[in-house]
Formats: C-alpha cells, structure tokens, sequence
C-alpha cells in the first residue's frame, strides 16, 4: 500500500522512510486530512493509514483505474540482498505475466481477489508465490517490448480462470459452511425448546397422577371435588403446553423455510473480472 501511494501521490507528499509520509495536498478533494501518515502508526499526531482508510480508498480506485501497455520488465534479481529459493530457478528465463481483479458478489457481499497468472516462454506455468516474490526485486522497464502473442495470451487467461474457478468454490464452501452454521443454530433452539415444554409436560403428568391418587383416597366429597377441580386444571395446563410444543415445531419448520429462502435468494455468485496490466518479464542470470 506504501509504495502504491509512493507511486500514485509522488507529488502531493513528503514520504519520510519506508512506513510514514506527509501528505501535503490532496487530489481527491476535501474530506481526505492533510498532515502525518503512519503504517504503523508510531505517534499520536499521525493518521493510520490502513486500506480501509478513505485515502487509500482513493489511491486504490486510482491504481486500478490507469490503461498500462503492454511492456517488458526486468527483475534484477542480483540487486536483491539475500536469496529468494523460488525465484532461483527463473534466473536467466523470460515470460510473461498478468495480473487481473476478479470480483465477485454473494450473500449481499462483494470481495475482491488480485489474481496473478503467469508462465516461462516455454510454457511452465508459475504459482502465485513465485509471482508475487517477483515484486521484491528491483525492476526497470525496458521500454519496448514485442506484441504478446496469441498463444501466450490464451495461456495467461486459462491460468487466470483456473484460479477464478477455485476461488469462487471457495466462496461456494464458505457460504455452505455459513447455512450449516445458521440450520444448526435453528436446530439448537428447537431442540432446547422441545426438551423445556416436555420436561414441563413430563411435570404435569406427575402432578396429574398424584391428584388422581389423592382424589380416589380423598373421604368426603367435597375433597374429591376438590381433587377433580385440580385434575382438570393441571391437564388443561397440560394440553396447553402440548399446543405449544406443535405449535413451536410449526414456527421451527417455517423459520427453516424461510432461511433456505433467504440463503437461496443470495447464493447466486456476480462475478467480473478485468485485466490490469500484462508484462514481459526478463530476470537475468
């Protein structure tokens, strides 16, 4: 995010070192804060300048706005201070790469997804490790470079869209993994529910009895009227408290119902994706 905005904003701020800048105008107009910018932030004065901030919003929607050719890179992998092991096998090879913004939208969530895909001019596919780690070396355009080739641009956009199919099963498993959790939850209060009315229906079976036994034993009668009065209310409590069990059971089924709905309306997945930049890149021996 630093260098991006090392890129994009180079003549509205003053950058201090690898991690904090000034901003000391604003292109995108009122509402962005002036002053110190920190990632981390290290004192109270600075602003945290983190992707969810409103200027890196704007230097982002920027980036990906610009229309960049189609060019050839070198990665001076000998400039670089250390050994990066899977980039050792690249030295002395060429390719190209591309990197695309693959977006996608469910469960009224949109999310997007950088995607790299790129091979060796013979045709060796690279993983996204390797072309990632490209971006840590030091680079310098060459200027000029020949048309990509047909057969390289096929290749690039398989490879892309191999990676858009994984990545939208992904997607497609955590949002099952989300209705498991929701069905579960559903289950769970259904399940508590039941167990509460038929231990209190369980209850009342035993009073029911036990007045029952009290009554038959009771001497006179109004005692025995007594013991009927009692029975016949502790089974109407009874019978209400059984109308209560289907009619919990019913509310459970509907709500089911209605959460299949719902995840239905939105597990059908939007997606778009549009290509960035392609390059040709060279890292020397």
């Amino acid at each position: 995010m630093i260098d991006i905005t090392r890129h994009e904003l180079s003549d509205h701020t003053e950058f201090l070192d690898d991690s904090s800048f000034r901003l000391k105008s604003c292109p995108f107009g009122d509402g962005i804060p002036l002053g110190l910018y920190e990632l981390p932030r290290r004192s109270g004065e600075a602003h945290l300048y983190r992707m969810a901030h409103p200027l890196a919003e704007k230097v982002l929607e920027q980036a990906k706005g610009h229309t960049l050719p189609y060019a050839e890179i070198t990665f001076d992998y000998g400039k670089h201070d250390g050994r990066i092991t899977i980039l050792e096998p690249l030295r002395g090879k060429g390719g190209n790469l591309r990197l695309g913004l693959f977006t996608v939208e469910s469960l009224d969530q949109a999310e997007d997804h950088l995607i790299l895909s790129g091979a060796t001019d013979d045709g060796q596919p690279l993983d996204e490790d390797q072309l990632r780690r490209f971006f840590s070396l030091p680079a310098r355009n060459n200027d000029s470079a020949l048309p990509l080739g047909e057969e390289s641009a096929s290749a690039l956009e398989r490879l892309a869209s191999e990676r858009q199919v994984a990545i939208q099963r992904a997607i497609s498993e955590r949002n099952a993994r989300f209705f498991e959790d929701e069905a579960e939850k559903l289950e769970g209060w259904a399940d508590d529910l039941k167990l509460g009315l038929e231990r209190e229906i369980k209850e009342l079976d035993k009073q029911i009895k036990d007045a029952r036994r009290a009554a038959t034993a009771a001497l006179t009668l109004e005692e025995k009227l007594a013991g009927q009065k009692k029975i016949k209310l502790l089974e109407a409590q009874r019978n209400e408290k059984r109308r209560t069990l289907f009619d919990a059971q019913d509310q459970v089924d509907r709500q089911r119902e209605e959460l299949i709905a719902t995840i239905e309306g939105k597990l059908a997945q939007r997606a778009e994706s549009k290509q960035l930049f392609v390059i040709r890149w060279r890292i020397p021996a």
